[in-house]
């Protein structure tokens, strides 16, 4: 869109809604100017931090909008409201005339992020008290890589270890495993000069690991990166982000410790923004903060996907819920039957879906009985990626049935809690 920003105002009387949860094509969002609207989903897993009702200021179906899915949660008006309306199309030039608006989205969507990714860790790890990582936490991401003979993930964790917690009881224990596994531990760099921005990993090393302080958000050039956490003693994977991909960005935002792990799932080089050069890319590169925009709006829409799979009881039906979440993702045609090869192989995805060590071979046994899937160089295959959908739909509907019968039993919004 050229020339001057034309905005649309919206008018919608009381009681009626805006947008529903699951219509496709979301291509505006709003921000409220007058009144009060109320966002709802049919799964409540978590409540909302700061609550549902919004109000003028505030701005909604941005996620969908911006990530070119489907909306996740239903907006209806509480009292007569005037919003504005902005077309994805309009957003880059929306914050270019406004950086307070950018800021304001980007702060709230790196907040939400973090409050979800919390909420998904404390679902899926009952017994995790604090899914937040601090740096005394960097001992035991060294202490579990070193367990599976991961030397270079291992060395980097405990260095970090020692360097933010020089007065830990680990220190000596720490120096002592360094000092072991140092001949096949690979150094990377972990101090650069303010202007060095592009770096390069090797496959298997760390770009950072959860709990240490964070200055950087990282853009992919080349190559992949893993993101993953480590609770309850296991390696919980998040994502594996290609070229283009941007990660890091909470504890830029934020100022806090890193949530989760960033290692190089192949040899990789990134592009390091920092505070100083993320405040002017605001002005100087709207398309760059409309990217961010977008994969924050990825990621959050993943989450929620990611935090109502966690309802399913049936295991291999919350691992098809996870497998069609990835074909989702990617935009992949669902309505024809084209084969599809995924960036996992089983381990990961029971890994993803929860599924306890003892029960593994079981579950993918059972998972393999479906002939349309199959293992491709140590990678999930299907050969028609429409039967993703209908086992997902099938189990969905199992699971429906079940709430069904249940119905005034546990009250979801608590569970795990």
């Amino acid at each position: 869109m050229s020339g001057q920003l034309q905005l649309a105002f919206v008018n919608f009387k009381k009681d009626s809604y805006i947008v529903v949860e699951g219509k496709q094509n979301a291509d505006h969002f709003f921000i409220i100017r007058e009144g009060k609207v109320r966002i709802s989903k049919e799964v409540e897993v978590v409540e909302e931090e700061g609550g549902n009702v919004l109000g003028p200021g505030d701005f909604f179906g941005v996620v969908s909008t911006m990530s070119s899915h489907s909306h996740i949660e239903t907006a209806r008006a509480l009292t007569d409201v005037t919003l504005i309306s902005v077309a994805k199309e309009q957003y880059g030039q929306l914050i270019q005339n406004n950086t307070q608006v950018a800021m304001k989205i980007i702060m709230q969507f790196s907040k939400r992020l973090r409050y979800l990714d919390v909420a998904l860790s404390r679902l899926t790890l009952k017994n995790a008290a604090d899914a937040e990582a601090n740096p005394s936490h960097l001992y035991n991401v060294g202490d579990y890589y070193l367990s599976q003979n991961q030397y270079n993930l291992a060395y980097y964790a405990f260095t970090q270890y020692i360097k933010y917690c020089p007065q830990d009881a680990n220190v000596m224990p720490a120096r002592e495993k360094m000092m072991k596994i140092a001949p096949f531990a690979k150094a990377v760099k972990t101090e650069y000069k303010s202007d060095e921005f592009t770096r390069t990993f090797p496959k298997d090393t760390m770009l950072f690991a959860e709990g240490e302080p964070g200055e950087e958000l990282y853009i992919i050039q080349k190559g992949s990166v893993k993101i993953a956490k480590i609770m309850d003693g296991k390696e919980v994977l998040i994502a594996v982000l290609k070229a283009g991909d941007i990660f890091g960005e909470m504890a830029l935002l934020e100022a806090k410790p890193r949530a989760a792990s960033a290692v190089a799932y192949e040899n990789c080089q990134v592009m390091a923004v920092n505070r100083a050069n993320f405040q002017r890319m605001i002005i100087a590169q709207p398309q760059l903060i409309a990217r961010l925009t977008t994969l924050l709006s990825e990621r959050i829409w993943l989450i929620y996907k990611q935090l109502a799979n966690t309802l399913i009881t049936d295991p291999i039906g919350r691992m098809y819920d996870i497998l069609l979440l990835q074909l989702e993702k990617n935009r992949i045609n669902l309505k024809i039957p084209v084969p599809y090869t995924f960036d996992f192989g089983p381990k990961e995805l029971a890994n993803m879906a929860g599924i306890l060590k003892e029960d593994f071979m079981l579950v993918i046994r059972k998972l393999f009985e479906n002939k349309k899937l199959r293992l491709d160089n140590e990678r999930l295959m299907t050969t028609d990626s429409s039967e993703i959908l209908k086992q997902t739909e099938f189990y969905r509907k199992m699971q429906r049935i079940e709430k069904t019968r249940r119905e005034g039993g546990v009250h979801y919004s608590n569970h795990g809690q």
